[in-house]
């Protein structure tokens, strides 16, 4: 059977390849004009126009999305969101979870992706992890997006989780700007990802569900800069005790909830 479903997710994948292009190189000219505007009024039009992409592109390729809040989303405080990282499809899911003004953080390899990478500079904050100077410039940029009222979004695992439990261990950034700043800490799973587009291998995109569910948030008042590894290992429960709660599928051994 594998014989003749593999030819047709080959095909799939390059029906998904190519609008994923096609749609890009259609509202490519709105991006040039939006970044024009500046880095936050710029940015902003930048992300809306991102998800116009997600909106066209997610529902022709058959993955169809859905968000559930724990807790209401208020769009007009500023978040830290937090999010599981284990497939490639999670850069660009990100466009059908958050609805509001937001820049990610994403590492600067793909900045230089011919034609994305101009997309991917002028709607993210970049990090190149190999330098402190660099990881250092990002937090600034983070901390000035959200002083300007926008959320951000850190994936604090850093790399794709390959470990086959819930998460790797998380970094300690994403935390220790929220303490800096005042900023809530919001936790988001993303559940389907993965089997979507399982990491390390090519043609796997497959048509299906996508869930994101958003955690209850997590208030920093009363912490210090002493309290980030609390912090840190707080969230990291929680979005561990979810991905177990909904049977995320990369788990290969389902841990017992106390």
């Amino acid at each position: 059977m594998n014989y003749l479903v593999r030819p047709l997710q080959i095909l799939y994948n390059i029906y998904a390849m190519v609008l994923f292009v096609a749609i890009m190189l259609l509202l490519f000219p709105f991006v040039i004009i939006a970044s024009f505007f500046g880095k936050i009024k710029g940015g902003n039009a930048i992300w809306r126009i991102c998800c116009i992409w997600g909106d066209l592109w997610f529902p022709l390729i058959g993955i169809i999305h859905r968000n559930r809040f724990e807790v209401p989303l208020h769009k007009g405080e500023p978040q830290i969101f937090v999010a599981n990282h284990v497939s490639y499809i999670d850069a660009a899911i990100i466009v059908k979870v958050f609805r509001l003004p937001l820049r990610a953080l994403g590492k600067v390899e793909l900045s230089k992706v011919p034609l994305f990478g101009f997309i991917y500079r002028n709607a993210i904050v970049t990090v190149d992890r190999s330098s402190a100077g660099a990881r250092a410039k990002s937090v600034a940029q983070l901390k000035a997006v959200l002083r300007k009222g926008i959320s951000v979004l850190v994936f604090p695992e850093g790399t794709f989780n390959e470990t086959g439990g819930p998460l790797k261990s998380f970094y300690d950034g994403a935390f220790r700007v929220a303490i800096e700043t005042g900023t809530p800490i919001r936790p988001v799973l993303l559940l389907d990802t993965w089997s979507r587009m399982p990491p390390g291998k090519l043609f796997t995109i497959t048509p299906g569900r996508s869930r994101a569910v958003f955690l209850e948030p997590v208030p920093v008042d009363g912490y210090t800069l002493q309290d980030v590894a609390a912090l840190r290992e707080k969230v990291y429960a929680m979005m561990e005790a979810g991905l177990v709660a909904h049977k995320a599928a990369w788990i290969r051994q389902q841990p017992v909830l106390a």
